[in-house]
């Protein structure tokens, strides 16, 4: 099971000592409101790609921010559990801000992982990440599944 931070500072220390052992550090995020397949190959494909990953979890008030829905269906806390569980995770950090950028820099990351809704140019993050030396990946499955989708199809079902 993952370790949730919401002290930067600490898994930054925690980063840099794995680091020093040599380990690979890959970099996710994403809101996670209603886990779905699409989200687990997403974590799974990230996982992959090095010996430690961390996921960054949109908190609530950045979910609504985004402009994606006026409200969130699983609070951040819970998110954040949920997706701590997912074993090919090994750490959870909850955030607010508009973009991971803030987190990128502290942690420096070796790949920062994107979802197959972008290209390896169209990561907001893309120059960051490079700007410290590291790589932008494109992992999981083409984006066939959305919250948005199955929000969607549970109000149907609740009108039939």
């Amino acid at each position: 099971m993952g370790k949730i931070f919401r002290d930067i500072d600490e898994l930054k220390n925690i980063i840099e000592k794995e680091k020093k052992a040599g380990r690979k550090i890959v970099f996710g995020n994403g809101c996670f409101d209603i886990l779905h397949v699409g989200h687990v190959r997403y974590l799974r494909g990230a996982g992959e790609l090095g010996d430690i990953l961390i996921v960054a979890v949109n908190d609530d008030s950045s979910v609504t921010g985004l402009g994606k829905r006026k409200e969130v269906v699983t609070p951040a806390a819970e998110r954040a559990e949920i997706v701590s569980a997912i074993d090919c995770v090994d750490y959870v950090v909850i955030f607010s801000d508009p973009t991971v950028e803030g987190l990128l820099s502290a942690l420096k990351p070796d790949i920062h992982a994107k979802g197959t809704d972008y290209t390896e140019d169209s990561v907001p993050e893309r120059d960051m990440v490079l700007s410290y030396g590291g790589k932008v990946a494109i992992v999981g499955d083409p984006k066939d599944h959305s919250t948005r989708d199955i929000i969607k199809t549970i109000k149907n079902l609740k009108e039939k």
